[in-house]
């Protein structure tokens, strides 16, 4: 999964995408790289990261959606927590909603329900102003799958079939070094579940904080991580980073499948 922010304050690529011409640039850089997903986000959910008021982030997402569309054959996410970018995104041809709210939000569930798109629920204590505002758990591993199954039953309640759902543990959302760390480590206990498991730790802040890396520094502990989330069963690798990314899970794959 390419990630492709078109937003001005991104942790990483903030304002570097925010025309619809240099996103659809992007974007077809991406699919060349590989990239089997695109994953669009209008309104940034670093830590302390401002709202986005709703028509500014259809005004962002819509049109590159259109574009990408109509140009590339190659699978769309929107990266929202909001019903109405949901809705008017599918209706824009995106196949996938990849919410950090995991459909929460006020009319999320029901703007998904009907569809036929893939969903991403992901973990996250407290919400992106405030997140990583000492973060505490009972179990890190326990009370992150105990809330993943209960977005998983209210989905399935809902009318969604479990065929559509994906899973994100959330890593660096609401939570320290040591429990991204941990997470990792016991990421299989994850995994084991039966839904696919999605990954994203591209140029994250713990990587940084381990390796004294600057953001733009980061893609060889990010490589390394996702090599060890493919191995402990994860499936879908969130990245800024497609054409490395590609090349080590290329390489994990073949000596996984021996």
């Amino acid at each position: 999964m390419g990630i492709l922010n078109v937003t001005p304050d991104s942790f990483s690529d903030g304002g570097h995408f925010v025309s619809v011409d240099t996103a659809l640039k992007q974007a077809r850089f991406m699919a060349d790289e590989g990239a089997y997903i695109i994953d669009i986000g209008g309104e940034s959910t670093r830590p302390g990261a401002k709202a986005v008021p709703l028509q500014q982030e259809l005004d962002r997402v819509i049109p590159i959606i259109e574009k990408i569309r109509a140009e590339l054959p190659i699978k769309i996410s929107i990266d929202t927590s909001k019903s109405i970018v949901m809705r008017e995104a599918i209706l824009a041809g995106a196949d996938m909603i990849n919410d950090v709210m995991a459909l929460r939000g006020d009319g999320c569930l029901e703007a998904v329900a009907t569809t036929q798109v893939d969903i991403c629920l992901m973990h996250m204590q407290g919400e992106p102003r405030t997140m990583q505002t000492n973060p505490h758990y009972q179990d890190v591993i326990q009370d992150i799958k105990n809330f993943l199954l209960e977005r998983i039953e209210t989905c399935l309640k809902a009318g969604i079939s479990s065929e559509r759902l994906i899973i994100d543990p959330g890593f660096g959302f609401g939570k320290t070094m040591a429990h991204n760390l941990l997470l990792m480590q016991q990421l299989q206990e994850l995994t084991a579940l039966a839904y696919p498991v999605l990954i994203g730790v591209s140029r994250k802040s713990f990587i940084g904080n381990i390796l004294n890396k600057a953001v733009t520094e980061r893609l060889y502990g990010g490589l390394a991580l996702a090599v060890l989330a493919v191995s402990k069963g994860a499936k879908v690798i969130r990245t800024h980073d497609v054409a490395a990314t590609v090349d080590a899970l290329t390489m994990t794959q073949a000596v996984l499948q021996q």
